[in-house]
C-alpha cells in the first residue's frame, strides 16, 4: 500500500479474515496490538449490531479521535486499516 495514496495517511495494516497481519507500514508497522483491537471491534460490530440496520453487513468503519482516525475497509476477505491524521487549521 503506497504511503501517499490517501491524504494524511501515517500508517496502514492489512489483515486476513482471522486477524493476522499480512502487511503493515508507517506508525502501524508490526502493530499487532492495534490489529487485535480493531479485529475485535469488527467482530463486535458484526455480532452485536441490529441485523436490520445493516442488511449486508458493513463495508467501512471509521474510529475517530480529535487528531486522527482509523479507517477500516473490508474487501476480498481482507481487512484494510489506514491511520490518518487531521491537519489542524490555525
Amino acid at each position: 500500500m503506497d504511503r501517499n495514496v490517501i491524504p494524511g495517511q501515517v500508517g496502514y495494516l492489512t489483515l486476513n479474515s482471522e486477524g493476522a497481519v499480512l502487511a503493515s507500514g508507517g506508525e502501524l508497522d508490526n502493530d499487532e496490538k492495534s490489529a487485535g483491537i480493531i479485529h475485535g471491534l469488527i467482530g463486535l460490530a458484526n455480532n452485536r449490531l441490529d441485523p436490520n440496520a445493516f442488511s449486508q453487513g458493513f463495508k467501512r468503519l471509521t474510529i475517530s479521535y480529535p487528531d486522527h482516525a482509523y479507517v477500516v475497509c473490508l474487501s476480498n476477505r481482507k481487512i484494510y486499516i489506514v491511520k490518518r491524521v487531521f491537519e489542524l487549521a490555525e
